[in-house]
């Protein structure tokens, strides 16, 4: 039994939580195993002033930290979920899915309860091309601004009176003890989230059997499931934050899963949003087929003109 467990994290709060979660549950399953942290910053951390769409979208916030496993500077990653492009690097694999807190996005403001509330002109904070193309659709007489940072900084600038609200994912700000910020959770007509969003993931070296013996037991996996058929969606389209992209699965009363995702223009236009139901016992075979449904209503003309190659 190995009795040293490094885990590779970004220094950001909710980054720190997500680790220090990981960190006490492994203490706890296996006494006497000493779990250490190795903090770092990303190119996604250390580039605020663009657009994640722009300067190569939300694999920056996990390189780092592959680059640490694969030289064997940290036995596992941490991350969350939505940030994790679907190829991995060759040698490492997602090795444990833990159980999803709530995928929805929340609106945050100061002075508004509701993003119907909003007056026309107001300024909206979010760095997300999904959730800008969604909410144009049902408000463009709004002033969508980008919004970069870790939550605490966009919580700032909010406060500070740079926007009259801000959109964030909801799970961080529950896990930061931060719920009493959210006036309201987006509901998912209004704005779908993205892929995988409120799942934390731990990244491992392939055939690791000693890490994999300490870990294994944080795998949820009704939670996995939907991973997987999230995943699968996302890599078949070639999916990114370069393009509108989102969906959601979910685990339905009768025993089946269902999948709805949409992908849109920037701007909102050409949206298209469909849904599909499977077998949860075959979740990538699910997530492809949502995929290869979008394909073939136009969503291939739409990433084709974003630059998206889908073969």
């Amino acid at each position: 039994m190995k009795d040293k467990l490094i885990i590779a994290t970004r220094d950001s709060a909710l980054a720190l939580w997500q680790a220090n979660w990981v960190k006490d549950q492994v203490e706890n399953l296996r006494p006497g195993v000493k779990v250490e942290l190795k903090t770092m910053k990303t190119q996604g951390d250390k580039i605020l002033d663009s657009p994640l769409s722009k300067i190569g979208g939300k694999g920056l916030f996990v390189k780092e930290l592959e680059v640490a496993l694969l030289k064997g500077e940290a036995d596992i990653a941490v991350h969350s979920m939505k940030d994790v492009p679907a190829q991995l690097p060759e040698g490492l694999e997602l090795s444990v899915i833990t159980q999803r807190e709530t995928p929805d996005d929340a609106f945050v403001s100061n002075q508004y309860a509701s993003f119907k509330d909003l007056p026309s002109g107001a300024r909206v904070g979010s760095s997300s091309l999904r959730r800008v193309a969604q909410l144009k659709r049902a408000r463009p007489d709004l002033v969508y601004l980008d919004l970069r940072g870790n939550v605490n900084t966009r919580l700032r600038k909010l406060d500070e009176g740079n926007y009259e609200a801000i959109i964030l994912a909801a799970a961080g700000l529950v896990r930061l003890e931060m719920a009493g910020r959210i006036r309201e959770r987006l509901n998912h007509e209004l704005c779908l989230p993205a892929l995988c969003q409120g799942i934390v993931g731990i990244e491992s070296r392939v055939g690791d059997l000693a890490i994999l013996n300490l870990i294994q037991k944080l795998n949820h996996g009704p939670s996995e499931k939907l991973a997987l058929a999230e995943r699968a969606l996302m890599q078949r389209l070639n999916g990114g934050c370069q393009v509108p992209f989102a969906g959601q699965a979910q685990l339905l009363p009768g025993g089946q899963m269902e999948m709805t995702a949409l992908v849109a223009m920037p701007d909102g236009s050409g949206m298209l949003k469909l849904s599909e139901t499977g077998n949860p016992e075959d979740p990538k075979g699910l997530g492809i087929r949502l995929a290869e449904r979008l394909l073939a209503a136009g969503a291939d003309r739409i990433l084709a003109a974003l630059g998206i190659e889908v073969a």
